[in-house]
């Protein structure tokens, strides 16, 4: 299944199985990433990382600290869809594949200035 984006009525579908998705802690300024797989109609996160701590932030339980980035398996059931902030106020999202990061907000031109943006697995 390819993977959908859409903000309202702007939409866009990618034709990729996994992906990263990767932000900066909006205090703190720590990275953060998580792996995601798309299985069917849902959406399975995998893996993720977290490239230092800060007030707030303590590792997960089960994190494994390698070369100062905190590496763990998130217990989170599969989701159908995931929905991120899309604002002014806060660094975006990074949607990353084998080819490299680019902003989300990239693969939806035209994009509200502030909006949601709703990640899911296409319908067939």
């Amino acid at each position: 299944m390819p993977l959908c984006l859409s903000a309202g009525a702007i939409t866009a579908s990618l034709a990729i199985q996994g992906f990263t998705l990767a932000w900066m802690h909006s205090i703190e300024k720590i990275r953060w990433e998580e792996d995601w797989r798309v299985e069917g109609r849902q959406l399975h996160l995998v893996a993720a990382r977290i490239r230092g701590t800060g007030a707030g932030m303590e590792p997960p339980l089960g994190a494994v600290l390698r070369d100062g980035v905190l590496h763990y398996v998130p217990a989170v059931a599969p989701l159908d869809s995931l929905a991120l902030a899309h604002s002014p106020y806060t660094r975006g999202y990074e949607l990353c594949l084998d080819s490299g990061c680019r902003p989300l907000a990239d693969y939806l031109p035209g994009i509200a200035e502030t909006a949601t943006i709703l990640v899911s697995s296409c319908p067939p």
